[in-house]
């Protein structure tokens, strides 16, 4: 079909957004807030069930490993099979097995959970891109990412309050903490049978576009594809061969280590700085995933601004590292350090919008994504290794200022590792447009 038919593309885009977008996004909200809830929970279960910090740590830090296992083949089954049928899988599973966390004993028990909860949610966000591939170009697709990653806070702080509330239930014989995790599974579960009949695997399956519509789409997309093969593929060994793959995927693991545990510890640190309420403490972590939304909102509007990509990933987990340790400067009151921590918040949310653009203006189209895959799967071992390391230093008995300085180290650390990154020049342009592979710096 040829691209010469009257298709409003604007338009077009739009309503491929507005049909795409808000499900994609209510989805990605339950996965991370049935990932990081049990920060939450922690705050109660860990004395009911009388778990150490340092059982927290593996507990926490064991879903990542879990979630490893299926990261690639998920992927290939949203290309090859279905989106629709995969994301229904991944959600009513990943909801069940949330739930039976309510029901953990022991350590072991908890492992378990943990770790089958990763590997129940595995290939979800690798699917999430390669789905996003079915239905945007790449130009469009950036920005859809960078939209996404707005749910990360907005589950958060959206899911502070409300675990605050179901903390203080005690309905039917069980505990707060226990309907915190069957609670907010319900979710889960709910969208994963909605996904069948909302959710739509091509341009060639929605009846919601006219043909012509979905013919242009559909060449659109098909072209592109064609484009980025002309350079031909690489491997991953070749791709482990180029320095600049190893700087993305080290400054990742080193940054992400302090990211996730922060996230996943953020309540304890709260409650052991204020001294305050379970519910009290749960607010004031709810008014820092706030402050993160502000930071993701920020850092798109300036990088898009700016057209400087790289040091604004190099400046938030700089600024990250220097505000949190500003955080434990002896003789503060609580007020003074939360203002530390709100501002932690806008730089830690900062950098990651624009870090994930960085492999497409640093390698060619191939090594990209091959990369990409690479990079992903050291940001979620970084989740392993930073609080499984978090735990290991409070059963320890460090005190919250060094736990805090440890993470403030792993930004500053993987500001510099970023800041060795050469940027390929200035834009090209093709028939009088910015390619869509040098335009996003």
């Amino acid at each position: 079909m040829s691209l010469s038919l009257p298709i409003d593309s604007g338009a077009l885009r739009k309503k491929v957004a507005w049909r795409v977008l808000p499900l994609v996004f209510m989805l990605y909200i339950v996965s991370y807030l049935d990932r990081a809830n049990v920060a939450f929970a922690k705050l109660r279960m860990a004395g009911d069930l009388k778990f150490t910090e340092g059982v927290f740590g593996l507990g926490i830090s064991v879903f990542f490993i879990g979630y490893l296992f299926l990261e690639i083949p998920g992927a290939l089954l949203v290309e090859r099979w279905s989106a629709r049928k995969w994301f229904s899988r991944i959600l009513i599973t990943w909801g069940c097995i949330s739930a039976l966390t309510a029901f953990v004993q022991t350590p072991t028990q908890f492992y378990l959970v943990r770790f089958f909860l990763g590997v129940a949610e595995a290939g979800f966000f690798p699917g999430i891109i390669v789905y996003f591939t079915h239905w945007f170009a790449q130009e469009d697709r950036t920005r859809a990412l960078s939209g996404l990653l707005m749910a990360v806070p907005f589950s958060l702080a959206l899911g502070a309050p409300v675990s605050a509330l179901l903390l203080d239930v005690h309905w039917l014989g069980l505990l707060g903490w226990q309907w915190l995790f069957i609670v907010e599974s319900m979710p889960a579960i709910a969208l994963g049978i909605g996904v069948l009949w909302w959710l739509t695997d091509r341009p060639s399956d929605a009846q919601w576009l006219t043909p012509a519509e979905r013919d242009y789409l559909a060449a659109v997309l098909r072209k592109e594809a064609e484009a980025k093969e002309v350079g031909g593929k690489i491997t991953i060994l070749q791709a482990l061969r180029l320095p600049t793959v190893w700087l993305l995927v080290l400054g990742v693991l080193v940054a992400n280590s302090g990211g996730y545990a922060l996230t996943f510890w953020l309540p304890t640190t709260v409650k052991n700085l204020s001294g305050g309420s379970d519910r009290a403490t749960l607010l004031y972590s709810g008014l820092y995933y706030t402050c993160g939304m502000v930071g993701v909102f920020v850092s798109g509007q300036s990088a898009d601004r700016t057209g400087d990509r790289k040091w604004h990933a190099v400046g938030g987990m700089l600024g990250t590292g220097l505000l949190l340790s500003c955080s434990v400067i002896p003789g503060q009151n609580f007020p003074l350090q939360m203002m530390w921590l709100c501002l932690t918040a806008l730089s830690a949310f900062f950098w990651i919008s624009p870090f994930w653009t960085l492999p497409t203006l640093t390698l060619n189209a191939s090594a990209a994504a091959v990369a990409i895959g690479l990079i992903n799967m050291a940001a979620n071992l970084a989740g392993y290794l930073g609080n499984h390391a978090t735990g290991w230093l409070r059963s320890q008995g460090y005190e919250e200022r060094i736990c805090l300085l440890f993470l403030a180290a792993c930004f500053i650390v993987g500001a510099g590792i970023i800041s060795g990154l050469k940027i390929n020049p200035s834009p090209k342009r093709v028939n009088g447009f910015q390619s869509a592979s040098t335009k996003m710096k």
